[in-house]
């Protein structure tokens, strides 16, 4: 025993997997160990830090660009005088070589952005709904995966219901037992008697150990799903009407449609005009001064600065067609809905429907369970007196039984629904 709970406490100090949780356990507990401990839960973590990284960027298009490059050149032309004007310098004493063939140059650019056409605030429109798409679209799976841990945990309540109900049936038949051999020392009852009812009462109870291993095989799987050390369940209230929150998968339509009209945005400042200043130095040869240059082959500064508007009228040719693209994305994201509104309406319907048979099948497998108890009670007494066989006694116990279980089983049903009908609600 001490080995065992070593070994449990090196198994979570160095996997951190299975986590302590108390002895009864809650369906809204198992849905929010469910979140924390599935993987994908932390990339709602990276989309928010990917927003910000492209937010980030996106305020930093109007900061200056500065390029700062050299380079080294050989042409095989360059400017020179015309040759009556070169003679008539030689001729005064004065040597001008002309400007030489390499060339060579170190640089700096600058260029402060004024206008950039709305890009900056398009990229940042786009990134914070992308960022919603993606958040939107992992709400939707954590549904899918609450949807997995309502059914196990659901499933594991109604085993439990059945190995109960298979523990007061091994409970009956023991103390039918026990009479029953009394009944055979008093000579009032036959051997076959006790030992058909020991028959029955070993299929019960090999009944009982197969639910058994059934509801450890769901709690298995429901640890896997939770990470938690989850052992017994508590049956939840039967939920109360209340303002439901819209269905993820439509907050994902809402999301995509959002980011369309980003998609659209950068697309209408994709055509439009920037503005900027810009300045540029370089020290080398030749310089701005042409003249100087073709006398000396030094390095000189030079400056430049301005104002420039740039237009890429490409995108104009383009323009249409993409908008039609995304027009008709919208149009499918809209059908999306559409079609995502009629099957949870569908859904609702038959569930309301299956909720209100279910709560009239109670009323009746109430009155059902009340009646064959008292025919059991009749059969075990016409037994004891003699007045009928053991097949009728068994065949009675049997039948309460099989009606205990069909309540307990549909009073989950009708819980399970209403959860369901909770969880599926616009």
């Amino acid at each position: 025993m001490i080995m065992h709970r070593i070994k449990r406490i090196i198994l979570f100090v160095s996997c951190l997997v299975v986590l302590p949780l108390s002895a009864q356990t809650t369906l809204e507990q198992c849905r929010t160990l469910a979140r924390e401990h599935y993987p994908a839960i932390r990339q709602y973590g990276l989309v928010e830090k990917t927003r910000e990284l492209t937010l980030r960027g996106a305020s930093s298009a109007y900061l200056p660009q500065i390029i700062v490059g050299g380079q080294a050149t050989w042409q095989n032309a360059v400017a020179s005088f015309p040759q009556q004007l070169t003679s008539m310098l030689v001729s005064t004493g004065m040597d001008i070589p002309g400007i030489r063939k390499d060339q060579y140059q170190l640089s700096v650019n600058v260029e402060q952005p004024l206008w950039d056409g709305g890009k900056s605030r398009a990229d940042k429109a786009a990134a914070t709904a992308q960022a919603a798409v993606d958040s939107r679209q992992l709400d939707v799976d954590f549904r899918t995966l609450e949807k997995q841990v309502d059914e196990l945990f659901f499933g594991t309540l109604m085993l439990d219901k059945r190995i109960e109900q298979g523990r007061s049936l091994v409970e009956l038949l023991e103390n039918n037992l026990e009479t029953v051999r009394s009944m055979e020392r008093n000579g009032v009852a036959m051997s076959s008697d006790v030992d058909a009812l020991e028959a029955e009462l070993l299929g019960a109870e090999e009944k009982v150990k197969g639910l058994e291993s059934a509801r450890e095989s769901y709690l298995l799987a429901l640890r896997l799903f939770t990470g938690a050390e989850i052992e017994a369940l508590v049956t939840p209230l039967m939920p109360v009407n209340h303002s439901y929150t819209q269905l993820p998968e439509l907050r994902l339509i809402d999301a995509r449609l959002d980011a369309i009209d980003a998609q659209k945005q950068m697309l209408n400042v994709s055509s439009m005009p920037r503005l900027s200043l810009f300045a540029q130095g370089w020290y080398g040869y030749p310089g701005l001064d042409m003249f100087r240059s073709m006398v000396s082959s030094d390095w000189t500064f030079n400056a430049i600065v301005g104002v420039r508007a740039t237009w890429n009228i490409s995108s104009l040719f383009t323009r249409q067609n993409s908008l039609q693209k995304l027009s008709v994305a919208r149009s499918r994201a809209e059908v999306q809905r559409d079609v995502i509104t009629f099957n949870n309406t569908l859904q609702n319907t038959q569930k309301q429907n299956d909720i209100r048979r279910l709560e009239e099948q109670l009323e009746l497998d109430g009155r059902i369970a009340e009646l064959r108890h008292n025919v059991r009670l009749s059969a075990e007494s016409k037994y004891r007196n003699g007045v009928s066989g053991l097949n009728d006694l068994l065949k009675a116990i049997n039948d309460e039984n099989d009606a205990e279980t069909t309540r307990a089983n549909h009073e989950l049903e009708l819980l399970k629904n209403a959860y369901e009908l909770n969880q599926n609600t616009l």
